[in-house]
């Protein structure tokens, strides 16, 4: 028999929220937060399709027969403006935290308070709440106004942004576009704030998960070429045995031999004794 348990849970939607003006559900994104996370997200990015040694031929072939000569896909200006097109696309993977502080509320992966409804729900227990069960991982207001502001900061920064990515790249982007332009003589303590993470807390497991399964796949392809490189030694060692056992056979059809019982058995050592 199952028995279910009725959690009336009050929590505000952020669209009741900001209808009622009630700013103790509905935390905005200061500008800290959203240079933060923009340059986060930026620098990800970068550092994805910076592994690829991929070259731009950009010799059309003028009237005169000259164009310009081929250029490295991670110099050029095509991955600057893919970058800068979808970082903010990548914003709305974020989520709302409500259970961490600060700038730590938007994070990857779904929130510790969302964690343990699902799996109250999956257990058979009722969960009554202001917000429908189908709206539960719907994008927050906190994250769709992230999403909104970063926009508007990549258009706005954009030259500065530009100068960092075709000079030496040497200094932290964060530092360069946050802490030098964006909040130039303002609080830049959000940029400090960074999340530990705690005992039961899902967004930090999926993140550790993720670690590891990394790791074993490491080890995995370190394992199967180091097979691969024994089975080379292997072929390598019959082939030389084959290539041997076939110019053994190839002298002996000639009529030579190498061998040196046979080189024995072919010259007579008792040769017939001769009176002087």
């Amino acid at each position: 028999m199952n028995v279910f348990i009725s959690v009336v849970l009050f929590l505000g939607s952020a669209r009741a929220a900001s209808k009622t003006g009630d700013d103790e559900w509905v935390h905005l994104p200061n500008k800290c937060e959203v240079c933060k996370f923009v340059s986060i997200e930026m620098k990800s990015a970068f550092d994805e399709t910076g592994k690829t040694k991929e070259v731009i031929d950009t010799n059309y072939r003028f009237l005169d027969d000259k164009g310009a000569p081929p250029i490295k896909y991670v110099k050029s200006d095509i991955r600057f403006i893919e970058v800068t097109e979808n970082v903010c696309s990548r914003i709305m993977q974020y989520n709302l935290h409500k259970e961490r502080d600060g700038s730590n509320r938007f994070a990857k992966g779904m929130s510790e308070t969302f964690s343990t409804l699902h799996n109250l729900v999956n257990k058979g227990v009722k969960v009554v709440m202001d917000i429908p069960y189908e709206l539960w991982n719907e994008t927050s207001a906190e994250v769709a106004d992230l999403k909104k502001q970063c926009d508007v900061m990549v258009e706005q920064y954009e030259d500065v942004i530009e100068d960092w990515y075709k000079g030496s790249q040497e200094e932290d982007l964060t530092t360069y576009l946050c802490e030098k332009h964006v909040l130039k003589g303002q609080d830049t303590g959000c940029l400090k704030e960074t999340w530990a993470g705690k005992k039961g807390d899902m967004a930090a497991i999926a993140e550790d998960k993720k670690k590891k399964k990394g790791k074993k796949k490491k080890g995995k392809d370190g394992e199967d070429g180091q097979k691969k490189e024994k089975k080379v030694k292997k072929k390598k060692k019959k082939s030389k045995i084959s290539d041997s056992e076939s110019s053994k056979r190839r002298m002996e059809a000639a009529g030579f031999t190498s061998d040196e019982e046979e080189i024995q058995k072919k010259v007579p050592l008792n040769q017939p004794k001769t009176e002087l």
